[in-house]
């Protein structure tokens, strides 16, 4: 069962990493069509999910807390990327900016709090 688990992590974070980086060929293989406008900010923001999924389902102990935290850290960065090209500036987005980077950071103090309690990493 660990194998199957660890094959569907590594197929998922894979599809998420091509989703993040080369959204366009992706979406020409699985849909023959390339995806463009704000597709591509979802196909990313999809991307940047499934990378987190296969993280947090990685067999292992604190990997749905790592799975989390890569989440929202790649979520502020991406979104704060978006925000800066100006071309999509919805009214709530920089608010869910703030909102991923406070989770970002109560998870990374937890982390740290975590590692001083238990001894954990």
């Amino acid at each position: 069962m660990k194998r199957v688990l660890i094959l569907a992590s590594v197929c998922e974070a894979a599809t998420g990493a091509g989703l993040l980086i080369v959204p366009t060929l992706v979406g020409r293989l699985l849909l023959g069509a390339e995806f463009s406008g704000v597709s591509l900010v979802i196909a990313r923001v999809t991307g940047i999910a499934l990378i987190a999924l296969g993280t947090a389902c990685w067999p292992g102990r604190l990997n749905p807390f790592r799975g989390m935290l890569i989440y929202n850290a790649l979520m502020t960065g991406y979104l704060i990327w978006v925000a800066g090209q100006r071309e999509f500036l919805g009214p709530l987005l920089w608010p869910v900016v703030i909102l991923h980077l406070l989770m970002t950071i109560l998870l990374v103090v937890a982390w740290f709090r975590g590692q001083k309690t238990t001894g954990l990493g």
